[in-house]
């Protein structure tokens, strides 16, 4: 497989700029893969399509206020977006400036946020925070919400509500998992009267997943690196989901990527924290998740590479097509699609 084998072509305007008015108001696009049929919905309609025992598998992480703007020591100006935080005083980054700062270079954020580079790993660079407070509390204070690179505007006031889940509690993210936003607590309420379970996974996103694929042989790509958890409680309400014949929805790749990732070693989802690099193309064998959640991705992207396993690929390019033509809103701001899972995709063995 080739990259352009996972392209589209998208008009700019269909690319959600604002959220919508209400979490619940967006759009769904039903992608029975079994079936091989499309059915447009709402997002409010997503209780008609889930029965008791099903499980909802959510990522409670929390969007960092990860994007500081500031000058070098000696005087250039500079934007850094904060990859990873490594411990209370050091993270890693991405620095843009006129010239790449070396190891000892100070920085200065807004205005009076001391950094020290301490040096480069790979094409991030270390930096410590002076200071009593941690790198989490300084972002508080100081950063803002790193809005993604195809929302042209500035992050405003409400973009730090409406850019975090209503269920975020653990922060390391640089980008929200975006399937989660169209959940308000109403919806919530409404899931679990039916008897639908919902179990937390944590998968701190990376900037790494804005970063496009540059390699034409699309098995050549190398994931980034992204940490997840997984509780013995999300074991648990697998195998309770299991036993009672309900289905696994990942609400969102990421916490498809968390799960399938927990399981890749063993043959059998276990718990437990780790760092993956887990690439989901075509021919993927999944272990865990019957259903999946999300929005729609970019052209040429490896989270549409992903939802073209999940879906199949020729189906899923239909589902785009029809997508495109019905004017549904693209990206994180955008509408949804609940996928079920193909049937030549399988089970792993």
């Amino acid at each position: 497989m080739t990259l352009d084998d996972f392209d589209y072509a998208l008009p700019p305007e269909l690319i959600a700029q604002h959220p919508p008015a209400d979490r619940s108001a967006g759009r769904l696009l039903h992608v029975d893969a079994p079936a091989a049929s499309l059915a447009d919905r709402m997002f409010r309609d997503l209780p008609d399509l889930v029965r008791p025992g099903d499980l909802l598998v959510m990522n409670d992480t929390r969007v960092l206020e990860a994007r500081l703007m500031g000058r070098k020591a000696s005087g250039g100006r500079i934007e850094v977006l904060i990859e990873r935080v490594l411990g209370d005083h050091e993270a890693l980054a991405q620095v843009r400036a006129s010239k790449s700062p070396g190891a000892g270079t100070h920085l200065v954020l807004d205005p009076d946020l001391d950094v020290e580079v301490l040096g480069r790993e790979e094409e991030f660079y270390r930096l410590r925070f002076a200071g009593d407070a941690t790198v989490v509390e300084l972002l508080a204070r100081h950063g803002r919400i790193p809005l993604p690179p195809y929302i042209d505007r500035a992050a405003a006031g409400d973009d730090t509500t409406r850019y975090q889940t209503v269920y975020a509690r653990h922060p390391g993210s640089v980008a929200a998992p975006t399937a989660g936003l169209h959940f308000d607590e109403p919806m919530l309420d409404r899931l679990q009267a039916l008897g639908v379970r919902v179990a937390k996974v944590t998968l701190h996103v990376g900037a790494g997943t804005f970063q496009p694929v540059r390699v034409t042989d699309i098995s050549q790509h190398r994931m980034h690196a992204e940490r997840y958890t997984i509780g013995d409680d999300v074991v648990e309400a697998v195998a309770a989901a299991r036993a009672a014949g309900g289905r696994v929805l990942a609400v969102g790749t990421t916490s498809l990527r968390a799960l399938e990732s927990a399981a890749a070693g063993h043959g059998e989802l276990r718990a437990g924290s780790g760092e993956t690099r887990l690439f989901v193309t075509p021919g993927y064998r999944f272990r865990v998740v019957d259903r999946l959640l999300t929005n729609f991705h970019l052209p040429k992207s490896t989270l549409l590479m992903l939802v073209s396993a999940f879906g199949g690929q020729d189906l899923m390019r239909r589902a785009y097509a029809h997508a495109v033509a019905q004017r549904y809103r693209f990206f994180s701001y955008g509408d949804a699609m609940l996928i079920e899972r193909a049937t030549e995709a399988g089970w792993a063995d």
